[in-house]
């Protein structure tokens, strides 16, 4: 067996075995290095393990280097997981190792790798988020009589308040305006509109597009998803403040579940939350159930697990000035915080 950083030739190989890899997931697919380089000028390797002309792993790393938030390396960025996938324990120790050589080279601060079990003892390991997944049946009747009575009572309520839900992808400049209010007003930096519609260039056959209209024809919430062999996978969501006491979760959540089981899909993974948050207490209701992640880190030029995120008390009063901005300024300045935060 033998590591080599792969080039465009190898993309097809890439992409079969993404494909084919239990441990593989939508977010492996070659597609995602030529979004982050061209949206967002990241460099990126991605190794490949090769045993007798067949590849048998994938370790996808994309570098950030940043002024705000340092020099790093990622496995996946922006999206909620990554890391290597290999057949074997092995493989995927050995793609590790040739990763280590490749953020040396960098000059990393470290390396985060985001993945779904453990790579062993040797990587120092945050455990504060959990994939929420619903398993999914080909009635959706079956899964709706399966919520708790209060759970039904809601979704009900709900869809009396008059909302309408519309799918595609000419949906997407409605979609990031509500996302663009949503994330103001949790205060995170909003990607680039051109970021979301390049992922949809990318894949035309498998990311989707929800928008949730209240009654008045104003988008109220919304969704974007990609589809991977049986599942779908939760990429970004929001909705508007205003609309939250009218229960617009509710719609949307249940439109997207409903519809993913009415195409035949298996699992439905609404994307990753962290321990004992909201987030995650409000996916449960909808008999998700939570799976441990791992996010793992090579350090290079520190000591301690980095903690770049909003529970971080550093961090704090530049969300708080970010919720009061105008949403039209987080649009103009947000591209450019975004882009460094994985």
């Amino acid at each position: 067996m033998q590591i080599i950083q792969c080039d465009t030739s190898h993309e097809a190989d890439w992409n079969a075995f993404v494909h084919a890899s239990p441990r593989a997931s939508f977010y492996h697919r070659w597609e995602w290095r030529r979004i982050n380089e061209s949206c967002f000028g990241h460099p990126s390797v991605y190794l490949a393990a090769v045993e007798d002309g067949r590849m048998v792993g994938a370790f996808p790393i994309v570098w950030l280097k940043s002024l705000l938030f340092g020099n790093i390396a990622c496995s996946m960025p922006f999206v909620n997981y990554g890391g290597p996938c290999g057949e074997t324990d092995e493989i995927e120790q050995e793609l590790v190792r040739a990763g280590e050589s490749v953020v040396e080279d960098w000059g990393v601060d470290y390396l985060e790798i985001r993945g779904r079990h453990r790579l062993g003892g040797a990587y120092p390991c945050s455990e504060h988020k959990v994939s929420m997944t619903v398993e999914l049946t080909r009635d959706p009747q079956t899964l709706f009589a399966n919520f708790k009575t209060s759970q039904r009572g809601e979704i009900n309520r709900a869809f009396n308040k008059g909302f309408v839900t519309k799918r595609g992808p000419e949906l997407i400049d409605d979609f990031y305006a509500v996302l663009s209010d949503s994330w103001r007003d949790l205060g995170t930096p909003i990607y680039h509109a051109d970021y979301l519609k390049a992922v949809i260039a990318a894949f035309p056959d498998a990311v989707r597009v929800t928008v949730v209209y209240a009654a008045d024809g104003r988008p109220a919430a919304g969704a974007m998803y990609g589809l991977h062999n049986e599942s779908v996978e939760g990429m970004w969501l929001g909705m508007r403040s205003e609309y939250r006491q009218q229960l617009v979760g509710y719609v949307l959540y249940w439109e997207l579940i409903k519809h993913a089981s009415e195409s035949g899909f298996k699992s439905f993974h609404l994307g990753r939350s962290s321990k004992d948050s909201g987030g995650e207490q409000f996916k449960r209701k909808w008999n998700a159930d939570s799976m441990q992640l791992y996010w793992q880190y090579v350090l290079r030029k520190r000591s301690e697990i980095p903690s770049l995120n909003p529970a971080n008390s550093k961090y704090r009063l530049a969300i708080q000035a970010w919720r009061k901005l105008p949403v039209s300024v987080t649009q103009l300045v947000g591209p450019y915080l975004a882009k460094s935060i994985p």
